[in-house]
């Protein structure tokens, strides 16, 4: 089909207004934000591409053209919405974004040429239908806007300086610390929707904890001296990011994120971790931890284990005794593009998964592995009990 830029642009935005309709109707459903504001993000850079690429490359654009610029359209959404830090869980995401193509698709092909006979001819254009829909479109997003802002959490700015705590937060609210505000003894939170953000704790059992809550960002986070968990989660959906934890001697360990797996993905991304028997823990989670840098372990930098799912990819681990990335215990782990170096052997054990591995799967855990790299470990992989190594 011969496409005009506005026949482009009315078939773009009355296929939306379905979408649209129906993330309201999905937010009001499941109680969040996320089907709206992908939704947006959907419709804006669909817009953005019909405009500036689709309409200056395509003079006739057939339709099986459709599959490629479908999934080109997806990888752009959610590259988006993970720099916009839009919380949408992976696989609801995926339906919603296959369900509104498959519906823009029979609105296409089915739909508006029976309901405009010229459709074709027209280059796609709906008359007098396309401002309405793009007037009903722009009026579902404010109205749906109006909504979000009137609900938004509170903000609780936290001053420089120390605060004693444990500092405890039941409801949903942005905690942001000024420069230099820190809480000794540990923040507690049982709350859906919060976010910590420029705080850092000192001391105490965990240095952050969250259980029994969901969409709880930690943003810039830094916890120092805690006795136990850096940042300890449990029954709860987080997402750490940029944060910075160092873990003093001892059975302790720097993230640990434990029996979540009905919570959704969490996600651990940018962050610090120096210390500690661990690294980051993930047990009985689905868990993506992507591009952090990891040194000074004492056990394991980085494990999955116990049913455990996810990707621990583009990671940094440096001079770890034990192993560098270990998956256990009928894990499903995809390990791609982390650089493992200076991994030591423990001299005071016998146990053949601490000998200095770049990464290990144990007890019937699969290990998808591409792309890593390994410098000046005393061993490479490693299989026990199991355990086996796959390639995607």
């Amino acid at each position: 089909m011969s496409y005009t830029l506005r026949g482009r642009i009315d078939s773009r935005l009355s296929s939306a207004l379905v979408a649209v309709l129906a993330a309201c109707v999905l937010a009001a459903a499941v109680h969040e934000w996320w089907p709206v504001e992908l939704a947006g993000l959907m419709l804006g850079i669909g817009l953005a591409l019909d405009v500036l690429v689709y309409d200056r490359l395509f003079e006739y654009q057939p339709g099986w053209a459709a599959l490629p610029l479908g999934a080109l359209e997806l990888v752009l959404v959610l590259t988006a919405a993970r720099e916009a830090s839009v919380h949408a869980p992976l696989w609801p995401a995926l339906g919603f974004y296959a369900g509104a193509w498959l519906v823009a698709q029979a609105l296409g092909h089915a739909a508006f040429p029976l309901l405009r006979l010229s459709y074709a001819d027209d280059g796609g254009e709906l008359g007098r239908a396309g401002p309405s829909a793009a007037a009903l479109t722009a009026a579902t997003f404010a109205a749906a806007g109006g909504i979000a802002w009137a609900n938004l959490p509170p903000t609780v700015h936290l001053s420089a300086g120390v605060h004693q705590g444990p500092l405890v937060i039941t409801k949903r609210e942005n905690l942001v610390g000024e420069r230099g505000a820190i809480v000794r003894g540990g923040i507690v939170v049982h709350a859906d929707g919060v976010t910590v953000k420029n705080v850092a704790t000192s001391g105490g059992r965990y240095g952050i904890e969250v259980e029994d809550a969901d969409r709880v960002v930690l943003d810039h986070v830094t916890v120092t001296g805690a006795s136990m968990d850096g940042i300890h989660v449990r029954r709860a959906q987080v997402t750490i990011k940029d944060c910075t934890v160092s873990s003093p001697p001892g059975y302790t360990q720097g993230i640990d994120l434990s029996f979540n797996i009905d919570k959704g993905t969490s996600m651990i991304e940018g962050c610090t971790v120096v210390g500690g028997q661990h690294g980051i823990f993930v047990d009985s989670t689905n868990a993506d931890v992507m591009g952090n840098r990891v040194s000074a372990t004492t056990y394991r930098a980085i494990s999955m284990t116990e049913m455990a799912m996810g990707m621990i990819g583009g990671n940094e681990i440096t001079g770890a005794v034990g192993a560098g990335i270990e998956c256990n215990d009928r894990s499903e782990c995809m390990v791609e593009h982390n650089r493992i170096s200076g991994m030591s052997a423990d001299p005071t054990t016998d146990d053949l998964t601490r000998k200095g591995w770049g990464i290990i799967s144990n007890f019937g855990s699969n290990t998808e592995l591409s792309g890593n790299v390994f410098v000046g470990n005393a061993r490479g992989l490693g299989a026990f009990t199991g355990g086996f190594f796959s390639r995607p």
